[in-house]
């Protein structure tokens, strides 16, 4: 899923691309991906791409006198970037395309989305705060004045553990499973601990891993193409995705607990205290 760093390095990648370039078409493919219906799509067309915006996890394509186009990638979506966009119709079927956006150079960009579980939301608004996901975002961890204050104020009351406070994007914008394991293990702070339950120095902790991790992370993708940020995405993480390899940290072995649809990985040395953390889904089948 890409997060915070991933679509930042888009809204840069997009912002040179696009802006100042007109929008001939606007071609909805998959029947699900549209999320709005006034104003309608072809609202985008004939207007020039004045700026593009991120919204924690959103993408934000303002035009000049026109909608926005707001998108939210979800879990498998993406986006592709063609210097020529085949000619013809882009034919509805089962394929992974979702939307096609076509500028008057010949040039666009495609949203696709893998899998079965389709998710990919793509909105036309004359505000982006018309949008449900983007009206209800949380602070973004990378404002100038998201200090270690305001982190602490949102963690103060807070009953779930860190692991799904970070994920939360009511809570905190742009910061999804990859990047909330980075942190926690950056900051040495395990991911079942009760978010309310940290002391000022691990709250300083946790807000200079937060910072640090999506800082660095973004200027390793800034400048990227966009068909290979996936693979730097991979390629800059220490313990996401690492299962059975060493910490870079302490070599100890990093560990995973599953979940139904996701999973998280750990090192019990820099983490937990050398302690393994329970495993639910296999536990629930050893019973």
């Amino acid at each position: 899923m890409p997060e915070l760093p991933e679509v930042e390095a888009l809204k840069d990648f997009l912002t040179e691309h696009l802006a100042g370039h007109e929008v001939v078409r606007v071609l909805p493919v998959a029947v699900s991906v549209l999320k709005t219906y006034d104003p309608p799509v072809t609202a985008l067309e004939g207007h020039r791409v004045r700026a593009v915006h991120r919204y924690g996890k959103f993408l934000d394509l303002e035009t000049a006198g026109g909608p926005h186009l707001v998108t939210h990638l979800a879990r498998a979506g993406w986006l592709t970037w063609r210097d020529r966009l085949p000619s013809g119709m882009p034919r509805p079927g089962r394929g992974p395309l979702a939307l096609r956006v076509a500028l008057e150079t010949g040039a666009g960009f495609d949203l696709t989305e893998a899998g079965t579980q389709k998710r990919l939301a793509v909105y036309v608004v004359r505000d982006p705060g018309q949008v449900p996901g983007v009206a209800r975002l949380g602070p973004d961890p990378l404002a100038e004045d998201f200090g270690t204050a305001r982190l602490a104020a949102l963690l103060k009351d807070e009953r779930r553990r860190l692991k799904g406070a970070l994920r939360d994007q009511s809570l905190l914008a742009g910061v999804g499973n990859a990047y909330s394991d980075e942190i926690l293990h950056a900051a040495r702070l395990s991911p079942f601990k009760p978010a309310s339950s940290l002391t000022p120095e691990e709250t300083a902790r946790l807000h200079e891993a937060l910072r640090t991790t999506l800082t660095e992370a973004v200027e390793r993708a800034r400048g990227i193409a966009a068909g290979r940020l996936k693979a730097e995405k991979k390629s800059g993480l220490r313990v996401h995705g690492r299962t059975g390899e060493p910490c870079p940290v302490c070599a100890d072995t990093i560990r995973e607990v599953s979940f139904s649809d996701s999973s998280l990985q750990y090192c019990p040395t820099c983490q937990t205290g050398g302690r393994p953390l329970a495993d639910r889904r296999l536990s629930r089948l050893l019973r």
